[in-house]
């Protein structure tokens, strides 16, 4: 298998942490995301996803797939242990909630492609646009934790072993403190995101600081 990535990239983040829970072995191929001429923009990697986003795996049979979220249930379908949605189906359903909460509502306000238009439509200067990502990022978190709150059983987001939550919510809180948010604002997702960083699979695979 082959996955196009950028490791500042949470959903690349993604991705790599359950390669690594599962124990699966990638070549990896990396993609420039920043900046107007990125790499990820131009026509030779649109050719290759058209959406022009990170990540994508093309499995062993030469199919691409795109999204993080498709690529992990894919994996876990592919190597089904150790499992990353819970057993019970209301466990299932609560974990992909908390993880649709952060990638389909949270991370898409605050991606390369979005900063660019702000600046392009809106004269947004690198302190507005740092504040924006501040604002989305507090509001995610801020009903992530809720939800997490509500449904945790165990030490980490739902309950002892590591799901389809923690793997969303893993990357997006190491995002949030780089962007110098306390996480101590939200005390649940402190606690889980500590509980996290104990665990090699995430520790070594969270989104890299950009420069």
């Amino acid at each position: 298998m082959k996955l196009y990535l950028n490791e500042i990239s949470s959903a690349t983040s993604r991705v790599r942490v359950a390669l690594a829970l599962k124990d699966l072995k990638v070549e990896t191929v990396p993609v420039g995301i920043l900046g107007a001429e990125a790499e990820s923009r131009q026509g030779a990697y649109r050719a290759i996803n058209p959406q022009g986003l990170v990540p994508a795996l093309a499995t062993e049979g030469g199919e691409l797939i795109t999204q993080s979220l498709a690529i992990i249930e894919y994996l876990d379908e592919l190597r089904p242990e150790p499992a990353l949605l819970p057993a019970r189906p209301e466990e299932r359903a609560h974990a992909r909630a908390i993880a649709l909460a952060i990638g389909a509502d949270t991370h898409p306000l605050l991606t390369p492609r979005v900063a660019l238009q702000l600046g392009a439509r809106f004269a947004a200067d690198g302190e507005a646009i740092g504040s924006w990502c501040r604002h989305w990022i507090a509001e995610g978190l801020g009903a992530a934790e809720k939800l997490i709150a509500s449904h945790r059983r165990g030490p980490l987001a739902l309950d002892d072993q590591p799901t389809l939550a923690d793997i969303f919510l893993f990357p997006q809180a190491i995002s949030a403190r780089r962007a110098g948010l306390a996480l101590a604002e939200w005390p649940t997702i402190a606690e889980v995101v500590a509980n996290l960083e104990a665990i090699p699979a995430f520790a070594d695979n969270a989104p890299a600081a950009r420069k």
